[in-house]
């Protein structure tokens, strides 16, 4: 299986590398820039060239970027949606130095304007930004539901699909926090929510695993991680997860609140599932 964290991106590419090889991990996720926004590191292609010997030579499987959080694509501002569509674009233009690899987003907060709207603003800036000629595919992750976010249920994330153009550059990520959060109960029902999963979306379309234990129960909307097996998910549950057949070669990335030595081991608790 293919097993990692969220790893600073701060020392660039190999640096990524050595500390997901630390972790003894094959995979691992990272901002594209600083989370809260914000310019975004220069990327040298010294440092590319031996990001990819090390990720050959450690046998590692397919990398999640993740975009900022600040990055709104349906704000009910529009400058903040044109901005947010400038960050996909640069984002994606500089994805292409670590081609055939994943980029993660939030398809944002539709702030007041209603699901539809946001739906369509998603869709809006996608359609501006892919092209035919992008080798990275792009995640659409799905939410817990606090707020007005877009992407909580299944069925919003199809919406986004079916409204862009070049839709076969899309996947996506499900988080476990989020979609129990969200009320789809992956600890009674795994089965179920995925054969709901793969009639609304298409289980071809589930490209990557946040691997995240919840601090709050299902169906509550609030989106608070938890270690694995501290929270209201717990291990039984994701042994489940990790070896179903649909699931068990895609990309597990933890976002659990935990240091280095706490990923080590949570890394080599999935394997020995």
């Amino acid at each position: 299986m293919y097993a990692g964290s969220h790893i600073s991106s701060s020392g660039g590419y190999k640096a990524m590398a050595q500390q997901a090889v630390k972790l003894s991990a094959n995979t691992f996720a990272f901002f594209t820039r600083n989370p809260r926004g914000g310019k975004a590191k220069d990327i040298e292609q010294g440092d590319i060239d031996e990001f990819l010997i090390a990720a050959k030579e450690n046998n590692f499987g397919k990398i999640v970027a993740h975009a900022s959080y600040t990055m709104n694509l349906c704000s009910s501002q529009q400058n903040l949606r044109e901005w947010g569509t400038e960050i996909l674009r640069d984002d994606l233009q500089r994805m292409e130095y670590t081609p055939n690899n994943y980029y993660n987003f939030h398809p944002g907060s539709h702030t007041g304007q209603g699901a539809d709207v946001g739906i369509k603003q998603i869709s809006d800036a996608l359609n501006a930004v892919l092209t035919p000629s992008l080798a990275t595919t792009v995640l659409l992750e799905t939410m817990a539901g606090k707020g007005s976010e877009v992407g909580c249920r299944f069925e919003e994330i199809k919406a986004i699909i079916d409204s862009t153009e070049h839709s076969e550059k899309l996947g996506v990520c499900l988080d476990t926090c989020h979609v129990w959060d969200a009320g789809y109960d992956i600890v009674n029902n795994l089965d179920a929510v995925l054969e709901s999963f793969d009639n609304i979306i298409g289980l071809d379309r589930l490209c990557a695993i946040h691997c995240n234990d919840s601090m709050n129960d299902c169906g509550a909307h609030k989106d608070r991680h938890a270690k694995l097996g501290e929270g209201f998910i717990g291990l039984d549950a994701f042994k489940r997860i990790v070896t179903h057949p649909a699931l068990k070669d895609k990309p597990f990335v933890l976002e659990t609140p935990n240091d280095d030595a706490g990923w080590t081991k949570e890394i080599a608790l999935l394997r020995s599932f």
